[in-house]
């Protein structure tokens, strides 16, 4: 039976888009080129065929993002008149009545001027997203919201202007736009991020070194959090029970007794050799405890928690099932035991749930440390 031309059409023709894309340049500090790279992308694209536009760049100035910005077509700016000042806002109607494959949007952590559609710059990027438009956007790692306050702490400088955690969490893809410390402020010397009469300004303020350093380490470990995510997203959606040792993981089983401190003390030590995820376990199988047990125990864990440990409580009739459990889903690489200075036939109830656990668990490495008792 010959197909009708209508039929040949309906084959040919490309399947309807079902979701957006969100990709994040994220940076440390001003100046490490997320704005160059965000438009470097958009200009690769629309050589490629799609069909990008500009919602909103911010140039500071910046002669070079001037130049990449006029090579592709930039949606004019909505102005607003507050307080007798008229500014200029994204116009995030304008950019969807345009009906385009991609839109760029320049940090993401911009509060609007009121009477804009929308409070938050991201709320703008989020309606795009809704329409099923493409977005690639920029942000600084000191306007995460969890993040501002560490910045506070680190720099001396309130970041005003913040996205909830869960904005950057949203992105289907993360770039880290990176740039050593010191090649940053070679660019700020050479007055490629400020004018001349702010740099010396800004080198000994917020772009000192050691602040940069630790933007730096907090930029990274942002990134890392979020491919662990996404391996993780991976590995459960196609069934993946293997346990994949991309990053080391430290889990110390906690029981309530004074001498577990020593065992917890070593898994820290263990942890920060590897530069591992460190987890205190404890499995709570529904036996009473008593009220010297339970102090012991709420100390030991604070105990982990001031060595950085992350607690974790679980609940289960066996020990060793809950902990296989965990860590099958947590994918933790090294499992840390303790066991008692004990003979004759009282080791063997520390040697019973040991062996279920390695019948249970999945590929991991497990340390066992004998604790003097008394």
């Amino acid at each position: 039976m010959s197909k009708k031309p209508e039929d040949w059409l309906e084959v040919a023709s490309p399947p309807q888009k079902t979701k957006a894309i969100f990709k994040l340049f994220l940076g440390y500090a001003p100046g490490v080129g997320k704005t160059y790279s965000m438009l470097s992308e958009g200009i690769r694209r629309y050589k490629r065929g799609e069909d990008v536009i500009i919602g909103v760049v911010e140039s500071h100035g910046r002669k070079a993002i001037e130049e990449l910005a006029a090579q592709l077509e930039q949606i004019p700016r909505r102005k607003i008149e507050y307080k007798g000042t008229v500014f200029e806002e994204m116009d995030v109607d304008a950019a969807i009545a345009r009906k385009p494959q991609v839109v760029l949007v320049d940090e993401l952590a911009h509060t609007n001027i009121p009477g804009s559609k929308h409070r938050k710059r991201y709320d703008d990027v989020q309606e795009l997203l809704r329409e099923k438009i493409d977005v690639i956007a920029t942000l600084n790692i000191q306007h995460i919201e969890s993040i501002a306050p560490v910045v506070r702490n680190i720099t001396g400088i309130t970041v005003r202007e913040t996205v909830p955690d869960w904005v950057p969490l949203t992105a289907n893809e993360t770039v880290m736009v990176d740039l050593t410390p010191e090649a940053l402020q070679n660019r700020m010397r050479r007055g490629d991020v400020y004018v001349p009469e702010k740099v010396e300004q800004a080198l000994g303020n917020f772009f000192r070194r050691g602040n940069l350093i630790a933007l730096r380490e907090l930029a990274l470990r942002q990134v890392t959090e979020q491919v662990d995510r996404s391996l993780e997203s991976y590995m459960s959606a196609k069934e993946i029970h293997k346990n994949w040792a991309v990053r080391d993981r430290v889990a110390v089983c906690v029981h309530p007794n004074p001498y577990a401190q020593y065992l917890i003390a070593r898994a820290a030590r263990m942890a920060r050799r590897l530069d591992a995820e460190f987890f205190a376990v404890y499995v709570d199988t529904g036996r009473n405890l008593s009220g010297e047990s339970r102090k012991s125990l709420e100390a030991n864990l604070k105990f982990a928690e001031s060595l950085g440990g992350k607690v974790v409580r679980l609940k289960g009739s066996s020990v060793a099932d809950a902990v296989a459990e965990f860590v099958r889903e947590r994918h933790i690489t090294q499992v840390i035991f303790g066991r008692s200075a004990v003979k004759g036939w009282k080791k063997y109830l520390y040697l019973s749930p040991t062996h279920r656990f390695l019948r249970e668990s999945p590929e991991v490495d497990i340390h066992i440390i004998t604790q003097e008792t008394d």
